[in-house]
């Protein structure tokens, strides 16, 4: 638990009270195995911590872009606060290295799976809102991502994966994707979706994900590679969901991490999309 205290070192925050940090970087698989060694696990601080999260960064992004529209706002914070903007900020930090993990979930690759580090990270966050206060952690949190605050992508970027390929599809075949889950494996708490996308009767991509729309999301990047691969094998020509130009506005936004590691939303601060469609399974 020492990590803790050399964490906050490393950080540069007068960090008073270290349990609370503690508490942070433990993942309820440790606890499991260690149920007398701490107080409890981070999942109390991962709650306090979103709000904290997402306070400072509506903050920063409502003072850097006066003109923006709320929904433009709105899609800015959700880039940053998903679980691939998040386990960026994780890994800017190392905060893998410092997690107490079960041995399962060491060995599984937890110390850099995406959404254990966002969850870690706004437990974090957390920790040092209820310790050192708003301000401190607000800065540190705003100087951390800096980066990302400052990049200026323009509108078209900021739409997610899904809403890219619903867009596309509507506006050269006039339907919409359905994302149909065609198998769910493992335990309750370790859910492994997969699920592909169909657009008039044709697959267009698959994916999984330990989340519905996490493997949805998987689905629309591949459907929309796919169409990409499509588009320049045939050149201009082609009709239907082989197009010109239209495709490559609907495909370059595409964020290279996320098209690698598809981004799970953190629900409470990235907006619904109005025109999602329910999954179902097919049997």
């Amino acid at each position: 638990m020492r990590s803790a205290a050399a964490l906050a070192d490393r950080l540069g925050l007068a960090v008073g009270d270290s349990h609370l940090v503690e508490q942070a970087l433990v993942h309820s698989s440790w606890l499991h195995e260690h149920p007398d060694a701490a107080p409890g696990h981070n999942e109390r601080l991962e709650f306090l911590g979103d709000a904290v999260v997402n306070l400072a960064i509506s903050d920063a992004l409502f003072a850097a872009y006066p003109t923006d529209d709320e929904g433009l706002l709105s899609a800015r914070r959700a880039a940053i606060v998903s679980t691939v903007g998040l386990a960026r900020l994780a890994h800017r930090i190392d905060l893998g290295a410092a997690l107490s993990l079960g041995e399962g979930e060491a060995q599984r690759g937890g110390r850099r799976r995406p959404s254990l580090l966002a969850s870690a990270f706004e437990a974090l966050a957390g920790a040092l809102y209820l310790d050192i206060g708003w301000e401190p952690t607000r800065d540190w949190l705003v100087n951390l991502a800096g980066p990302e605050i400052a990049m200026d992508p323009g509108g078209a970027a900021l739409k997610s994966p899904k809403s890219r390929l619903q867009e596309f599809t509507q506006r050269r075949t006039g339907s919409r994707p359905e994302y149909r889950v065609v198998d769910a494996t493992g335990p309750d708490h370790e859910k492994l979706f997969h699920v592909e996308v169909v657009v008039e009767g044709r697959v267009l991509g698959a994916g999984e994900g330990p989340s519905r729309r996490v493997a949805e999301t998987a689905a629309a990047v591949h459907a929309l590679d796919e169409l990409r691969r499509e588009s320049a094998e045939r050149g201009a020509g082609g009709s239907g969901l082989r197009p010109e130009v239209a495709l490559a506005e609907a495909t370059t936004a595409a964020d290279p991490e996320e098209r690698a590691e598809p981004a799970e939303p953190r629900e409470p601060s990235e907006p619904a999309e109005p025109d999602d469609q329910p999954s179902q399974l097919t049997g």
